[in-house]
């Protein structure tokens, strides 16, 4: 589809279509950033934070800590956390799951950044391509009683067609914004029950001298 006819489109739903459009192409970039996002922050790497862990609780303290990954996922950076804050003597155990709850709220706010947008344009996208429709019937209606006896029903139909473009339009962004989003805070959701599970697992098997 060339350029000329994208905005030849577009011109027929009006401000409506332009401003569905405009959505889009966010939606689309918000999808793309927050993927790159939890690529990045390591939402799925968790392995090694595994293992590390099962060294610990096995009471080989030193090889648990030892064990982290170099390039540690989001699990594993928590874990070095709760690690380290367990084993300095200037922390006790409340100071050290302080600590560890901070850093574990810092990361998931960080998860969560870019889903309120998405959530909103989920929302908005339908109601905009809805307004759209209304005024389009409102100006067709208009169109069909300032014609009189001699309406052309075509005329009529023409215009009620490219209304309904923004209603189509407004579903055809929300959908892919609410299956996205759902998605994305299933993951962050994972992530929080597996960064609790680590969190629980280090403290209940610290070191005997932090456990007393």
């Amino acid at each position: 589809m060339s350029p000329i006819a994208i905005i030849e489109f577009l011109s027929r739903g009006g401000p409506a279509l332009w401003a569905i459009a405009a959505l889009s192409v966010l939606t689309v970039a918000l999808i793309l950033w927050r993927m790159l996002q939890f690529w990045s922050l390591g939402v799925w790497r968790g392995q090694g934070a595994e293992a590390a862990v099962s060294l610990w609780c096995d009471r080989d303290v030193s090889a648990g800590h030892a064990a982290l990954p170099a390039r540690p996922g989001i699990r594993a950076r928590l874990a070095r956390v709760a690690m380290e804050a367990l084993l300095n003597p200037r922390f006790d155990a409340e100071a050290a799951e302080r600590e560890v709850t901070r850093v574990a709220k810092n990361e998931l706010a960080e998860l969560r950044q870019g889903l309120r947008p998405l959530e909103l344009i989920a929302t908005i996208a339908p109601l905009i391509g809805l307004l759209g429709t209304v005024l389009g019937m409102i100006e067709a209606f208009q169109a069909l009683q300032d014609s009189g006896a001699g309406a052309d029903p075509s005329v009529l139909a023409g215009g009620i067609w490219e209304a309904l473009l923004t209603t189509a339009a407004g579903m055809a962004v929300a959908i892919p914004a609410a299956m996205a989003l759902s998605w994305f805070e299933s993951v962050v959701e994972r992530v929080q029950i597996d960064m609790e599970d680590i969190a629980t697992r280090l403290f209940t098997h610290a070191p005997v001298d932090r456990a007393a």
